[in-house]
């Protein structure tokens, strides 16, 4: 398992845990899931962008992780700029170049799994590209779905107290 899956696995099982709750922090963690999709879209003079966007859905949470932009078959030594159209911390849409791309001296780029939370639009700033960007889509499911039965089955851990130990007769 590579370093980042398995930290990223680390990551939503921590999340799960604190999603859980639990009595006394002693509670199982609730079961995750976790499914990865190849993600690859094309920028060029005819499609100048690309929205990426997924259907809100309850106890799931969807990331997409850029691995590589590259100019493709068909580029020309031209400066091509791509930049990423997502939301901030305070949910105000935000504009960014991520990559410039030139036939001659960069004609791709590796993101080691840049990780952004959809929607997010790619556009080709400049230059005719073609592009093509890919990643992975992740889609993380917390099944927080206790039923009662679980619930009334919990029982509190009692610690027993510590006895003291019998003296044995007859040694001298």
């Amino acid at each position: 398992m590579a370093a980042s899956t398995a930290a990223a696995l680390a990551f939503f099982s921590q999340e799960s845990r604190a999603r859980a709750g639990g009595m006394g922090g002693l509670r199982v963690p609730a079961p995750v899931t976790m499914d990865s999709f190849f993600f690859g879209c094309e920028l060029s003079s005819n499609t100048r962008s690309f929205t990426f966007k997924v259907e809100e859905e309850d106890d799931t949470e969807h990331v997409l992780g850029l691995n590589m932009l590259c100019l493709t078959e068909g580029a020309k030594d031209e400066c091509n700029v791509v930049e990423v159209v997502a939301r901030d911390h305070d949910n105000q849409e935000i504009a960014v170049p991520v990559a410039n791309l030139r036939l001659s001296c960069q004609p791709m780029l590796s993101l080691d799994d840049f990780q952004l939370q959809p929607p997010v639009t790619f556009r080709l700033k400049s230059g005719s590209g073609p592009v093509r960007i890919t990643g992975r889509h992740r889609i993380v499911c917390i099944n927080n779905d206790f039923s009662e039965e679980e619930d009334s089955e919990e029982e509190e851990i009692k610690l027993c107290g510590i006895l003291p130990a019998k003296k044995r007769g007859g040694r001298s």
